[in-house]
């Protein structure tokens, strides 16, 4: 299912898995088709984000920073296609992983405008949410999401996250620090755990 520096997780219509550098047109492809749809819930990005050159040494630096247990960013393909040559439905990503007492990461994660309303998204996380926590050992993932945000907040639900609070100016985007819903999915085993211990 995966090898050690590409892990490449498969869903019924899905391929979740780190991409090579030369795949960089690819990914360029995809935040140009969305600019317009992403750039309203995105932090600032660097200057030289939307070019091939950005995304080469991006996507290098991604397999690293898997291998060095840091984080982990794989991009969404359609299953039914090959590759390496699939065109990008979305992203997904466990950032600023932190092990020790902890063992928790942020979940992040954004789709193709032209491919929402399908289920994709929820298909992908929940996969991308089972490795998270048996392939790679995590006990809790948060997410966070703009209050107007209801479709992140549907997916997030779904998959079995848990409000757990507000937070005022919380990230700076288009110029303007914003408000977020937080969210946190514990491990179920160790939920459950939990909950037998109180009892």
């Amino acid at each position: 299912m995966a090898s050690e520096t590409t892990p490449l997780l498969t869903t019924e219509r899905l391929h979740l898995t780190l991409l090579p550098p030369d795949a960089a047109w690819r990914v360029l492809a995809y935040y140009e088709a969305n600019r317009s749809h992403l750039d309203p819930v995105s932090p600032v990005r660097p200057a030289n984000f939307f070019s091939v050159t950005y995304w080469r040494t991006r996507l290098a630096q991604d397999r690293e920073d898997f291998r060095n247990d840091l984080s982990l960013r794989v991009f969404i393909l359609p299953r039914d296609e090959p590759l390496g040559s699939a065109p990008i439905l979305g992203n997904a990503s466990l950032t600023h992983i932190r092990r020790g007492p902890l063992q928790t990461a942020e979940l992040g994660y954004a789709l193709d405008h032209r491919h929402e309303g399908r289920g994709l998204m929820t298909e992908a996380l929940r996969t991308l949410c089972d490795y998270a926590f048996s392939g790679m050992g995590l006990h809790r993932l948060q997410a966070n999401h703009l209050p107007e945000n209801l479709k992140s907040a549907a997916v997030l639900r779904r998959l079995g996250f848990v409000v757990e609070g507000y937070a005022r100016d919380f990230l700076l985007i288009d110029g303007r620090w914003r408000d977020h819903i937080l969210t946190a999915r514990v491990a179920p085993d160790d939920a459950a755990r939990q909950e037998d211990a109180r009892e």
